[in-house]
């Protein structure tokens, strides 16, 4: 059955087209992965299907009674809402109702509606619909319905229900958001890129609610592992055109790189019998203007009216622009950081003395040599981004000892982009990192990707993405051999995550990355460190056997408690 069906539709951006003549039958029963690169418009598509954005071309058909619930990358929450509060009003439709039916039982206990016969049947017929209205919007047990989905997706204490919006983190906010969808029941859900923000815990509700899902999913997201996970098929945006791939996201990249491998190839015998076509026809009417041949000119203008009527073959891109990142690093000490018994409390405000002292980090120990690459996972607000900061020497430990290497250089991603003046041009931007004249700067920002335009404007008007590549930009510029990356894959797209996986592999020096992408971790680290009770936990090798030692050792730990 067809949910949405996109029929050539057209929408304009400040009269650009971010695309044209776009059609796309979506499936009741699919999950989609919408995948391409930054900006290429597909949040305008999945505000397009949510109703939110007018077509200007084409037509746009959904199912009768079709239920859409529409996450967009920044959740809509009300300030000043409880978590409570807030997962309540997902359904506005059955809190109009609600009201409505208070109104009717106002109306009833009035003298005057009860004593007047017929203003009294009036009533009771709206209250009757009200009631049938009510009903198929699942108002009986609503607010059960509200405790379990909320408790489902990690929000399990009554302490956790009265948080409010603005002392959630970016993942709670997310989860609230998915909350609210999963509540109103919707037969499409549209997800823009829900997995940011999201640890490790979190992404795995994630990826339950989305398989638990009675219905369609559309799911725009930069997260491959996810893909894998949850998705039936790949749509592909690129250029104004939707490309499809049956099967999860490792099986599409295998297919695409088949299908521009063919194209090519028939493409190229086109091509080669397009050449011999118009060497035959130039050769015919040649002979015919100098022997003054009718025949031969004849034929040659049919050889050239039968090449206007051949469908041309396009040139696939096998190989599209990436940033030029190159992360060359160099030799540096073989003890690059040694951690011994790190601590870190922080006081609440208010407090006197040792009075409520709070425990971050509690005794860690930490060695990373020269060439080691190491992921640092962890719950969020298990203190990564604070161990980072010690590093750096941004603050002060409570106890214990860090020692970086001699000739060690230290290089820093920050998440929040912290270190970028936002007031800056990027040519100002990349000439105080090193010395280098303008025209210099604005052709180094080219291989990032920065047009003349951008190199000449302010940091502040980037997107997310393109401030992760001027970040990289600035670490390669850095020359450090020793790198800390505080999410570095947030923001990239998923050929940006890729180049950047490149680089790393030929990296020199030392890397200890914060990272909750798992595809990118199983394909960079050789060696995980989890951080959890202010307390670090190692685990040789990548993502996956991290995985498959922490769920092995949950089987032994059952199997003791039986």
């Amino acid at each position: 059955m067809i949910a949405v069906n996109l029929d050539r539709v057209t929408v304009t951006y400040i009269a650009q087209p971010v695309f044209r003549g776009l059609s796309w039958e979506i499936h009741s029963d699919r999950c989609v992965g919408l995948i391409g690169p930054n900006g290429c418009g597909k949040s305008t598509l999945l505000k397009l299907i949510a109703g939110e954005l007018t077509n200007d071309g084409g037509f746009v058909s959904r199912a009768s009674g079709l239920r859409v619930g529409y996450l967009p990358q920044e959740p809509r929450l009300a300030p000043g809402h409880t978590v409570w509060q807030e997962a309540l009003t997902a359904s506005p439709l059955l809190i109009q109702t609600e009201q409505a039916l208070n109104e009717c039982e106002h109306q009833l206990a009035d003298p005057a509606v009860y004593g007047d016969e017929a203003r009294l049947n009036q009533v009771l017929e709206q209250q009757a619909r009200l009631l049938d209205e009510y009903t198929r919007l699942g108002g009986p047990g609503y607010t059960g319905r509200v405790r379990t989905v909320l408790q489902r997706l990690g929000f399990a204490t009554n302490d956790d229900l009265q948080l409010t919006i603005e002392t959630l983190s970016g993942g709670q906010k997310k989860l609230l958001g998915l909350a609210k969808l999963v509540i109103t029941q919707p037969d499409l859900l549209l997800l823009d890129e829900p997995d940011n923000h999201l640890d490790l815990a979190g992404k795995a509700i994630l990826e339950r609610l989305i398989r638990e899902h009675q219905g369609a999913t559309i799911l725009v997201s930069h997260d491959r592992y996810l893909l894998d996970l949850v998705v039936d098929e790949i749509v592909e945006l690129e250029d104004g055109r939707l490309s499809h791939y049956p099967g999860d996201y490792s099986e599409y990249v295998f297919e695409k790189r088949m299908h521009q491998l063919r194209q090519q190839q028939l493409y190229q015998a086109q091509q080669k019998e397009i050449t011999r076509l118009e060497e035959s026809a130039k050769r015919l009417l040649l002979w015919g203007s100098v022997y003054d041949n009718n025949k031969f000119i004849r034929r040659g203008k049919n050889i050239l009216k039968r090449l206007e009527r051949i469908e041309r073959i396009e040139q696939p891109r096998l190989e599209r622009r990436r940033m030029a990142l190159e992360l060359a690093g160099w030799r540096g000490s073989n003890k690059v950081l040694e951690i011994r018994g790190l601590e870190k409390t922080f006081l609440p405000a208010g407090s006197v003395g040792n009075d409520g002292e709070s425990p971050v980090l509690a005794g860690l120990d930490l060695l990373i040599w020269r060439g080691e690459r190491v992921g640092l996972v962890g719950p969020n607000g298990a203190g990564k981004s604070v161990l980072f900061r010690l590093i750096l020497g941004e603050e002060t430990p409570t106890g214990g000892s860090i020692t970086i290497g001699p000739s060690v250089e230290i290089g820093y991603y920050a998440q929040e982009h912290q270190t970028l003046d936002y007031a800056r041009t990027l040519i100002d931007t990349v000439r105080q990192a090193t010395r280098m004249s303008e025209s210099e700067a604005v052709s180094f920002l080219g291989k990032f990707l920065f047009n003349y335009e951008q190199a000449r404007g302010p940091v502040s008007a980037l997107s997310g993405g393109e401030r992760s590549r001027l970040q990289m930009a600035l670490l390669m510029l850095s020359k450090a051999n020793f790198l800390l990356l505080d999410e570095p894959t947030n923001n990239l797209d998923i050929a940006s995550a890729e180049v950047l996986e490149d680089a790393l592999a030929d990296f020199e020096g030392a890397v200890l990355v914060i990272s909750h992408d798992r595809y990118f971790l199983d394909r960079v680290v050789d060696r995980i460190v989890e951080l959890e009770n202010g307390r670090l936990t190692e685990h040789i090798g990548g993502y996956s056997e991290f995985l498959a030692a922490k769920e092995a050792r949950r089987i032994v730990v059952q199997r003791k408690d039986r």
